[in-house]
């Protein structure tokens, strides 16, 4: 897997994970802060990464193989967007897209404060998968040291296998939160990554919304419309 499909999951993984919730003080783990959620997930994909905050990224990303691309995105609507890319405003916050209208970003404590809260996520909100906007974002950076046909050989290896009922893994857990960031219900226990009943119904819902066979199966045809939103 290459350090986008890396980083993306890394951050899929945590934002579906409520052991992980928002804190600035203890905000290397287990819970997080925007900055350092994005950051340690590009560490853990195995970028030599340095910066610790919103004002020191980009410099040291772009020592790092990102490239500033700010020039190619509509940032009111997120077109010209990639897999992978870090949407930055220096002074206040940064989130990473996933792909699909969908960013994942680490936003704020049960209590609406940056410290002072319980260990994990207590609202479903604190790290969570969202759709598009423009915080506003003043820097888009795209790591590009991968080359296209390597990012796309993941893509499709991680993103497109076919799902059906009792399939489990980070996967089905993927598919889930892309799910539920469209609106339809996976289960009481969220992106789990077990695909069980309720993870069945939410997709055969999302299939009739989008005049789909409704087989509860997740295919290629499934996955694109998932992914675009």
């Amino acid at each position: 897997m290459g350090v986008i499909e890396s980083a993306v999951t890394c951050a899929m993984e945590i934002a579906a994970d409520d052991s992980h919730g928002y804190d600035q003080t203890s905000r290397w783990g287990p819970d997080y802060d925007c900055s350092s959620l994005v950051i340690d997930c590009f560490k853990r994909a195995g970028l030599p990464l340095s910066c610790t905050y919103t004002g020191n990224m980009r410099g040291d990303m772009l020592r790092c193989g990102f490239e500033d691309v700010t020039g190619s995105v509509d940032l009111n609507t997120g077109a010209g967007l990639e897999r992978g890319d870090v949407l930055l405003n220096h002074i206040h916050h940064t989130s990473l897209y996933i792909g699909g209208g969908q960013l994942v970003q680490a936003s704020i404590n049960e209590y609406g404060a940056v410290t002072g809260g319980q260990t994990g996520d207590q609202t479903g909100r604190e790290i969570y998968t969202r759709g598009y906007y423009n915080y506003p974002w003043d820097c888009v950076l795209r790591y590009t040291e991968e080359s296209g046909t390597e990012q796309e050989t993941e893509r499709v290896s991680v993103e497109l296998p076919v799902l059906q009922s009792g399939d489990s893994g980070e996967t089905v857990r993927a598919m889930q939160i892309l799910l539920r960031g469209r609106g339809f219900g996976v289960g009481w226990y969220g992106a789990d990554g077990e695909f069980g009943a309720a993870t069945e119904d939410g997709l055969r819902a999302f299939q009739r919304v989008k005049r789909e066979e409704e087989d509860g199966v997740c295919g290629e045809r499934t996955w694109s419309r998932l992914l675009k939103g």
